[in-house]
C-alpha cells in the first residue's frame, strides 16, 4: 500500500540550469565560471595566483567528486569540495575567507534560482491531502539548507513532511540510506513509498531494489524514457496525481 510519495528535486521539482539564462540576462558569469572565480578571487587576496591554475585544480576536484558521487554514492559537501581544490593547489585560506567561499558557492542557486516546473504547486497541494510527501535529492553543489530555501521561496516547502538531502544523509541516491531516511521522517516503511524522479538508474532502479514503486518524470528531461523500467512515465504535473492514485489503488 502506497502511503508516502518521495520526490527528486532537480529536473523534478525545479528545472535544472534554467537559472543560467537569468544569469546571462544580468550579465553574470555562468555558474561554472563563477564558482571558479570565487575561489580564485579569495586565493588572490592572500597570494597572487593565475585563474588558469585554479580552473585546472577545480576541474580535477570536480572529476574526483563525480567518481565518488556516482560510484561510491557519497556526495561531498561544499566544504569538502573547496578543500579538495585547495589541497590540489597546496594552498590554504584563512577561516573567514574559506567560509566566504563556501557560502558564496552554496548560495548561487538560492540567490538566482532555477525555475519551478509548471504545475508543481497545484500537484503537491493535491497529493499532500492524501499522502505524506518527502524530498529525496542529491545536493550536488547547493547544500540542503539552500535547497530548502528554494522550496520555501516558491511556497513549496509547506507540502513536505521530510527532507533527505545527500549532504545531510551522508550518501547519494540510489543508496538505501537516502530512502531509509525519508521513510523514517514520514513514519512509513520503505516499501510503502513511491518515488518520482527523472533518472532511471537513481530514481527508478534504486527505489525498485527496495520494493518501492517509481515514476519517471519527463517534463524537463526525457533522456531515459525509452529504456526505463518505471511503473509509469509522466510528462506533466497535470497528470501526476491521477497516475499516482491509479498505482495506489492497484497496489491495495
Amino acid at each position: 500500500m502506497i502511503k508516502a510519495i518521495t520526490f527528486d528535486l532537480w529536473d523534478t521539482i525545479v528545472d535544472d540550469d534554467s537559472d543560467e539564462p537569468k544569469r546571462a540576462a544580468k550579465g553574470l558569469r555562468t555558474k561554472k565560471e563563477e564558482r571558479r572565480h570565487i575561489v580564485w578571487s579569495a586565493l588572490n587576496e592572500v597570494e597572487a595566483i593565475d585563474l588558469e591554475t585554479v580552473n585546472l585544480a577545480y576541474d580535477v576536484a570536480d572529476a574526483s567528486f563525480n567518481i565518488v558521487w556516482k560510484e561510491l554514492f557519497i556526495n561531498w559537501t561544499v566544504e569538502q569540495r573547496i578543500n579538495a581544490i585547495l589541497n590540489g593547489l597546496g594552498r590554504r585560506l584563512p577561516e573567514e575567507l574559506f567560509n566566504r567561499v563556501v557560502k558564496e558557492t552554496g548560495d548561487m542557486e538560492v540567490n538566482i534560482a532555477p525555475n519551478a516546473i509548471a504545475g508543481v504547486k497545484e500537484a503537491l497541494a493535491d497529493l499532500a491531502s492524501r499522502y505524506k510527501l518527502c524530498i529525496v535529492s542529491d545536493a550536488i553543489v547547493t547544500p540542503g539548507t539552500g535547497l530548502r530555501q528554494i522550496l520555501e521561496d516558491y511556497d513549496l516547502k509547506q507540502y513536505f513532511s521530510g527532507f533527505a538531502f545527500s549532504d545531510e544523509v551522508g550518501h547519494s541516491k540510489p543508496h538505501r540510506s537516502m530512502f531509509d531516511s525519508a521513510a523514517s521522517q514520514v513514519g512509513v516503511n520503505v516499501e510503502e513509498m513511491l518515488h518520482i524522479g527523472d533518472r532511471d538508474h537513481n530514481d527508478i532502479k534504486g527505489p525498485h531494489a527496495l520494493g518501492m514503486k517509481a515514476i519517471l518524470f519527463t517534463a524537463t528531461r526525457d533522456a531515459d524514457k525509452d529504456h526505463t523500467t518505471a511503473d509509469a512515465i509522466v510528462d506533466s504535473y497535470a497528470d501526476l496525481p491521477a497516475t499516482i492514485d491509479r498505482l495506489a489503488e492497484f497496489n491495495k
